[in-house]
């Protein structure tokens, strides 16, 4: 797997080696470190759970703690599944966690602007992360099957070119924690929506196919030759190879649990000095 798992203050969060080296701050959070109770245990990050809210927010204060960013820069996306993607600024700070957020509709969020912290949630969707070296741009995306299908990676790159002038050549990109292929069953309309959307040498790796109109989709390899085919070259593109419903011990997954689950969460920021503070561990 291409994953980091670091332990702080009791708090486990995970790390990509491709964006400890270019010195990005980021993290996706586990299962582990927090206070919520029941299915919602223990480091549930989403206030649209059903939880006692005062146990998500003692939850982000230990998962900010730990990977070391003020919850106040947090800025929410609102997933729907669908492709827009919206650029952030200071201004937009506590939006979804400290203050009512005017940000709907919207599974994408870019900025470049070193105040915020970007945050999006997932429980096996995948999340896409990105981060121009030149511009000093990032980008925070969930992707599910109608996003992946919707190529909101590459709607992810041509946003950040033409907010911050970033060319694909220039922009590192992860895919995170999400469900692997053996654990992803879909019916056939899933299958077509791909089908429709991928060149036919790519159906095979992209769907195996069982029985009565069943498929496993490998969400992992559709994200990565979306990338791939927005000219980000494949050395800057790393997928993380953890399955959240394979490790469903560590981490929340909506297949795994039936829908009776907390949200992960991942992040990314511009706040600095995170270099000397990667190389200190």
């Amino acid at each position: 797997m291409n994953i980091n798992k670091k332990i702080s203050n009791g708090v486990t969060y995970l790390t990509f080696p491709l964006f400890e080296k270019a010195g990005v701050r980021h993290g996706f959070s586990t299962r582990l470190g927090g206070v919520s109770q029941g299915e919602l245990g223990a480091m549930n990050l989403s206030f649209s759970r059903g939880d006692d809210p005062e146990k998500v927010m003692e939850n982000h204060q230990r998962f900010a703690a730990a990977v070391g960013y003020p919850v106040e820069s947090l800025v929410f996306s609102d997933q729907v599944h669908d492709t827009v993607i919206r650029r952030v600024d200071s201004s937009d700070c506590g939006k979804g966690i400290l203050r009512s957020s005017d940000i709907k509709g919207v599974d994408g969020l870019v900025t470049d602007d070193p105040g915020v912290t970007l945050m999006t949630f997932f429980a096996d969707c995948v999340p896409l992360f990105f981060y121009d070296r030149k511009h000093h741009a990032i980008g925070a995306v969930h992707s599910g099957w109608r996003g992946t299908a919707g190529r909101i990676g590459a709607r992810a790159v041509t946003v950040m070119g033409e907010e911050f002038g970033s060319r694909p050549e220039e922009i590192l990109a992860v895919v995170g924690p999400s469900i692997c292929q053996a654990c992803y069953e879909v019916s056939e309309d899933v299958a077509e929506a791909f089908r429709q959307e991928f060149k036919k040498e790519q159906w095979g790796e992209l769907l195996l196919e069982k029985t009565e109109g069943k498929y496993q989709l490998d969400l992992w390899r559709a994200n990565e030759i979306i990338l791939q085919e927005a000219g980000i070259p494949a050395g800057q593109i790393q997928v993380s190879g953890m399955c959240t419903c394979c490790h469903s011990d560590i981490l929340f997954s909506h297949r795994a649990s039936g829908g009776k689950r907390g949200n992960l969460a991942g992040l990314i920021t511009l706040l600095p000095e995170y270099g000397k503070e990667a190389a200190d561990e």
